[in-house]
């Protein structure tokens, strides 16, 4: 039986950053005011039905602090929080890294599709947070 450990303070704000960045570059994709609240909106009714570590890590402590600057700067930030997350994860409650990555694309794409359905820029988006999220060990 594999043992759940405690994450730290520092790696729930590590799987927060990755999670809340993915759908701020989501709606980053297509911006545009209306669409940024649909989308945050749709995005908040994932992260409560997820569950465990996953939802202790994400509904606790600070928000994460995330760069105001262009797309790119975001996403220099957030891909590689996503893969630490999910390294996190796996070394201290493996059973949660499936929900953690369902819990991300999920909110992901219910932000892009809130508001005129999924832009190709979104869409883009998506794969790469995909891309982050499957890197091997």
């Amino acid at each position: 039986m594999i043992m759940e450990q405690r994450l730290t303070a520092e790696e729930r704000l590590t799987l927060k950053t990755g999670a809340f960045g993915a759908v701020f570059l989501v709606a980053n994709a297509d911006p545009g005011v209306i669409a940024l609240f649909r989308e945050s909106f749709a995005a908040s009714g994932v992260v409560a039905d997820s569950s465990g570590v996953v939802k202790a890590a994400l509904t606790s402590g600070p928000l994460p602090k995330l760069p105001r600057d262009p797309e790119r700067g975001i996403e220099a930030v957030v891909l590689p929080a996503l893969g630490r997350a999910v390294r996190i994860l796996r070394e201290k409650s493996p059973r949660d890294v499936a929900d953690y990555r369902r819990v991300v694309l999920s909110a992901a794409q219910r932000a892009a599709g809130a508001h005129r359905g999924v832009a190709p820029a979104e869409a883009a988006v998506i794969e790469r947070i995909r891309g982050a999220l499957d890197q091997p060990a």
